[in-house]
């Protein structure tokens, strides 16, 4: 059997791990257009801030590949997927045939057309490893950063350059912070405590023009700057399976063996969609957990065992200059809020069961106990929510979850 992967980071070593836990002698290559051997992608801006050393990212040991018998086809770009020959070809030229093929193909910057972008000498990304070593190499004390996009990638752009002392200004059209994971008050908080640290946000407006150092915004105000991260959003990498015939919507869409609808082809990360129970219905859940984890059920259904992925949901743990948040599934439904105007804590209640939650600072220390209620489905007839709410502990199970769960729970194989 000859397996490969397009795609080098969570969901591709996933599905390695997958695929050699039943077949410990089958071909493997992975081809990926990075040159680098596999590396946690959120660790870029530790890296960028000086925390974190390159050889400290790595997402596996150096010996992985060998390990595993892993052919690497690095700095190798796959331009199409021939379903009916079972074979990709690569940008050089090359083909490559294949038995199984995973396509974990993850997601790319959506930078939206901008009047002037192109007079912008230093203008970045901040998604992979080339954009950090970009932007260091670009950056010097005291530069003026306009941070176009104020959710996830450009925050912690911004908490990373802090370390050069930057002059930092983030302009969003949203009307507020992380508006993908934070509800209005929580991204209050948020907002209160990264202005304390000396960053500018513009909201609700727009870039409507760029000039080699200034940015003119739809509100009219302008902002100078020495060079520009653009961090407005991300989109799908679909087009392989897209162009090859396969079924896609907003990701590639599998079922819950992770089989597109390509004869022997899968997909798993970024550029899927995924069915989420907070939801009850199918969405993009671009998180490293999800793409590992889905690469591993796809990797064993390569390799002949059956195997499922079930109960997903998104899930979010990040900090931003030293504020601490865990966000997990829907904001749909009943809330119950604390907060302190530091501390803040959501709980959503649907149906009598825990569908989602913001923690922020102190309360995140007990969010194993609130992602268990969402994933195992637990309603209010099985624990005592009031207690879980307040003060969430083991104790709030009934017997039979007790047991259930210090015994292990339940996994996704047949």
């Amino acid at each position: 059997m000859k397996y490969v992967i397009i795609g080098n980071s969570a969901a591709g070593i996933g599905t390695v791990e997958g695929i050699r836990e039943y077949d410990k002698d089958g071909e493997i290559v992975i081809i990926s257009d990075e040159s680098y051997d596999t590396y946690s992608r959120p660790l870029i801006s530790y890296v960028l801030k000086g925390q974190v050393t390159e050889e400290n990212m790595r997402y596996r040991n150096a010996d992985f590949y060998e390990k595993n018998k892993v052919t690497k086809m690095l700095g190798k770009r796959v331009t199409s997927i021939n379903a009916d020959k079972k074979e990709v070809s690569l940008e050089s030229g090359e083909t490559v045939s294949y038995d199984k093929l995973m396509v974990a193909t993850g997601s790319k910057p959506f930078v939206p057309p901008m009047t002037g972008l192109d007079r912008v000498a230093k203008k970045f990304s901040f998604m992979k490893l080339d954009d950090e070593k970009a932007v260091k190499e670009a950056v010097f004390d005291g530069a003026r950063v306009l941070i176009v996009g104020a959710g996830l990638i450009g925050l912690k752009a911004a908490e990373a350059l802090e370390h050069y002392n930057a002059k930092m200004t983030v302009v969003d059209l949203a009307n507020r912070i992380l508006p993908s994971i934070l509800d209005e008050d929580a991204s209050e908080i948020m907002q209160k405590h990264i202005e304390s640290k000396g960053v500018k946000f513009i909201l609700n407006t727009s870039v409507s023009e760029f000039t080699e150092n200034t940015a003119t915004l739809a509100n009219g105000e302008t902002v100078e700057f020495d060079m520009v991260i653009l961090a407005v959003g991300v989109r799908p990498n679909t087009e392989l399976v897209k162009d090859a015939g396969g079924n896609v919507g907003r990701g590639i869409i599998t079922d819950n063996k992770q089989l597109t609808s390509l004869k022997d082809v899968y997909a798993a990360g970024d550029c899927t969609e995924s069915y989420d129970i907070s939801i009850d219905g199918n969405r993009i859940l671009a998180i490293l957990p999800n793409a590992h984890n889905q690469g591993v059920v796809a990797g064993k259904n390569m390799a002949g065992k059956e195997a499922y992925y079930l109960n997903a949901f998104p899930m979010n743990a990040i900090g931003f200059f030293g504020l601490h948040i865990i966000t997990a599934g829907s904001y749909d439904g009943e809330a119950v809020v604390e907060t302190d105007g530091v501390n803040y804590k959501k709980l959503v209640v649907k149906d009598k069961q825990l569908k989602g939650f913001i923690l922020m600072g102190k309360y995140i220390e007990r969010a194993g106990i609130y992602t268990s209620l969402i994933r195992e489905h637990i309603t209010a007839d099985e624990c005592d929510y009031e207690l879980m709410m307040k003060a969430p502990q083991m104790m709030a199970f009934n017997r039979e979850r007790r047991n259930d769960k210090l015994a292990g729970g339940v996994g996704n194989e047949n």
